[in-house]
Protein backbone atom coordinates (compact mmCIF):
# COMPACT_ATOMS: atom_id res chain seq x y z
CA UNK A 1 0.00 0.00 0.00
CA UNK A 2 1.31 3.50 -0.61
CA UNK A 3 2.14 5.62 2.47
CA UNK A 4 -0.77 8.09 2.22
CA UNK A 5 -3.21 5.25 2.03
CA UNK A 6 -1.94 3.14 4.68
CA UNK A 7 -2.59 6.63 6.76
CA UNK A 8 -6.14 7.21 5.12
CA UNK A 9 -7.40 3.80 5.75
CA UNK A 10 -6.20 3.39 9.50
CA UNK A 11 -9.15 2.96 11.79
CA UNK A 12 -9.45 1.93 15.14
CA UNK A 13 -11.17 -1.89 15.15
CA UNK A 14 -12.87 -3.24 17.67
CA UNK A 15 -14.82 -6.13 15.89
CA UNK A 16 -12.11 -8.96 14.95
CA UNK A 17 -12.48 -12.02 12.45
CA UNK A 18 -11.58 -15.48 14.41
CA UNK A 19 -8.56 -15.77 12.00
CA UNK A 20 -4.84 -16.27 13.35
CA UNK A 21 -2.46 -13.82 12.31
CA UNK A 22 0.17 -15.53 10.40
CA UNK A 23 3.67 -15.00 11.68
CA UNK A 24 5.02 -13.62 8.60
CA UNK A 25 2.99 -10.53 9.22
CA UNK A 26 3.22 -10.77 13.81
CA UNK A 27 7.02 -10.19 12.65
CA UNK A 28 6.97 -7.84 9.91
CA UNK A 29 4.88 -5.29 12.26
CA UNK A 30 7.32 -5.74 15.12
CA UNK A 31 10.21 -5.11 12.95
CA UNK A 32 8.42 -1.89 12.13
CA UNK A 33 8.00 -1.08 15.42
CA UNK A 34 11.59 -2.43 16.37
CA UNK A 35 13.26 0.54 13.75
CA UNK A 36 12.12 3.54 15.63
CA UNK A 37 14.03 6.22 16.65
CA UNK A 38 14.35 6.65 20.54
CA UNK A 39 16.03 9.11 22.73
CA UNK A 40 19.76 8.57 23.12
CA UNK A 41 19.07 5.58 21.34
CA UNK A 42 18.12 3.82 24.11
CA UNK A 43 15.18 1.65 22.94
CA UNK A 44 13.46 1.36 25.66
CA UNK A 45 10.40 0.31 24.46
CA UNK A 46 9.36 -3.54 25.18
CA UNK A 47 5.91 -5.92 23.68
CA UNK A 48 4.13 -8.30 25.08
CA UNK A 49 2.48 -10.37 22.57
CA UNK A 50 -0.38 -12.29 24.05
CA UNK A 51 -1.83 -15.03 22.33
CA UNK A 52 -2.81 -17.32 24.84
CA UNK A 53 -7.21 -16.92 24.85
CA UNK A 54 -7.19 -17.32 28.76
CA UNK A 55 -4.72 -14.59 29.17
CA UNK A 56 -6.58 -11.89 26.52
CA UNK A 57 -10.08 -13.11 28.49
CA UNK A 58 -8.34 -12.25 31.69
CA UNK A 59 -7.08 -8.53 29.96
CA UNK A 60 -10.60 -8.17 28.91
CA UNK A 61 -12.42 -8.26 32.24
CA UNK A 62 -10.26 -5.88 33.35
CA UNK A 63 -10.22 -3.62 30.55
CA UNK A 64 -12.80 -3.52 27.79
CA UNK A 65 -14.71 -6.69 26.97
CA UNK A 66 -14.72 -6.59 23.08
CA UNK A 67 -11.10 -7.09 23.39
CA UNK A 68 -11.31 -10.92 23.44
CA UNK A 69 -12.06 -11.50 20.50
CA UNK A 70 -8.88 -10.48 18.96
CA UNK A 71 -6.38 -13.68 18.22
CA UNK A 72 -3.52 -11.28 19.83
CA UNK A 73 -3.00 -8.59 22.13
CA UNK A 74 0.50 -6.47 22.24
CA UNK A 75 1.17 -4.83 25.12
CA UNK A 76 3.71 -1.79 24.59
CA UNK A 77 5.69 -1.17 28.12
CA UNK A 78 8.71 0.80 28.36
CA UNK A 79 11.70 1.22 31.16
CA UNK A 80 11.63 4.73 32.27
CA UNK A 81 15.25 4.74 32.90
CA UNK A 82 16.43 3.93 29.62
CA UNK A 83 14.99 7.10 28.35
CA UNK A 84 15.47 10.92 29.18
CA UNK A 85 13.53 13.59 30.57
CA UNK A 86 13.27 17.48 29.27
CA UNK A 87 11.34 20.26 30.10
CA UNK A 88 9.82 17.90 32.36
CA UNK A 89 8.54 15.84 29.87
CA UNK A 90 9.18 11.74 30.22
CA UNK A 91 10.28 10.84 26.88
CA UNK A 92 10.29 7.23 27.33
CA UNK A 93 6.13 8.05 26.60
CA UNK A 94 7.33 9.63 23.21
CA UNK A 95 9.30 6.78 22.28
CA UNK A 96 6.91 4.27 23.02
CA UNK A 97 4.30 6.76 21.04
CA UNK A 98 6.45 6.14 17.56
CA UNK A 99 7.02 2.75 18.07
CA UNK A 100 3.27 2.17 18.81
CA UNK A 101 2.60 4.35 15.53
CA UNK A 102 5.45 2.80 13.70
CA UNK A 103 3.30 -0.69 14.78
CA UNK A 104 -0.21 0.55 13.99
CA UNK A 105 0.57 1.06 10.58
CA UNK A 106 2.43 -1.58 9.77
CA UNK A 107 -0.61 -3.62 11.05
CA UNK A 108 -2.96 -1.66 8.41
CA UNK A 109 -0.41 -2.44 5.26
CA UNK A 110 -0.65 -5.74 6.82
CA UNK A 111 -4.32 -5.53 5.95
CA UNK A 112 -5.22 -6.12 10.18
CA UNK A 113 -6.93 -3.89 12.54
CA UNK A 114 -5.43 -2.82 15.66
CA UNK A 115 -7.13 -0.38 18.27
CA UNK A 116 -4.81 1.97 20.44
CA UNK A 117 -5.47 1.95 23.73
CA UNK A 118 -4.49 4.26 26.70
CA UNK A 119 -7.30 3.56 29.06
CA UNK A 120 -6.26 1.24 31.39
CA UNK A 121 -6.08 -0.01 35.01
CA UNK A 122 -2.00 -0.66 35.12
CA UNK A 123 -2.05 -2.43 38.16
CA UNK A 124 -4.13 -5.03 36.93
CA UNK A 125 -2.46 -5.37 33.59
CA UNK A 126 0.96 -5.68 35.44
CA UNK A 127 -0.33 -8.44 37.63
CA UNK A 128 -1.71 -9.69 34.81
CA UNK A 129 1.23 -9.61 32.81
CA UNK A 130 3.69 -10.26 35.94
CA UNK A 131 5.22 -7.15 34.45
CA UNK A 132 7.76 -5.73 37.12
CA UNK A 133 7.19 -2.86 39.14
CA UNK A 134 9.94 -0.52 37.63
CA UNK A 135 8.02 -1.53 33.85
CA UNK A 136 5.59 1.40 33.06
CA UNK A 137 2.30 -0.08 30.62
CA UNK A 138 1.71 2.81 28.42
CA UNK A 139 -0.89 1.16 26.01
CA UNK A 140 -2.42 -1.94 24.37
CA UNK A 141 -3.83 -2.96 20.95
CA UNK A 142 -5.72 -5.78 19.79
CA UNK A 143 -4.75 -6.68 16.95
CA UNK A 144 -6.23 -9.44 14.30
CA UNK A 145 -7.92 -9.30 11.06
CA UNK A 146 -11.22 -6.67 10.79
CA UNK A 147 -14.54 -8.58 11.06
CA UNK A 148 -15.50 -5.78 8.36
CA UNK A 149 -13.54 -6.88 5.40
CA UNK A 150 -15.32 -4.70 2.56
CA UNK A 151 -13.00 -2.39 1.11
CA UNK A 152 -15.56 -0.16 -0.68
CA UNK A 153 -16.77 0.66 3.15
CA UNK A 154 -13.10 1.32 4.63
CA UNK A 155 -12.64 3.66 1.91
CA UNK A 156 -16.48 5.25 2.58
CA UNK A 157 -15.66 5.45 6.52
CA UNK A 158 -11.79 6.38 5.30
CA UNK A 159 -13.71 9.40 3.24
CA UNK A 160 -15.94 10.44 5.81
CA UNK A 161 -13.62 10.13 8.83
CA UNK A 162 -10.98 12.99 6.75
CA UNK A 163 -14.26 15.32 6.46
CA UNK A 164 -14.20 14.87 10.70
CA UNK A 165 -10.82 16.27 11.07
CA UNK A 166 -9.89 19.38 11.72
CA UNK A 167 -8.84 21.55 8.40
CA UNK A 168 -5.58 22.00 8.02
CA UNK A 169 -5.85 25.47 8.45
CA UNK A 170 -6.85 24.91 12.28
CA UNK A 171 -3.80 22.74 13.19
CA UNK A 172 -0.87 24.11 11.34
CA UNK A 173 0.99 27.34 11.37
CA UNK A 174 3.19 28.93 9.53
CA UNK A 175 6.13 30.94 11.11
CA UNK A 176 4.24 31.61 13.99
CA UNK A 177 1.31 30.98 16.35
Amino acid sequence: MDFVDVVTSRKSVRDYQDKAVEEEKLEKILQAARLVPSWANKQCTRYIVIKEKKTIEELASTLIGWIKQAPIVIVACANPKDSGVHNNMDYYLVDVGISMEHLVLAATDQGLGTCWIGGFNEAKVKKTLQIPENIKVVALTPLGYPADLSMRSKLVRSASDAEKRKPIEDIVHKEKW
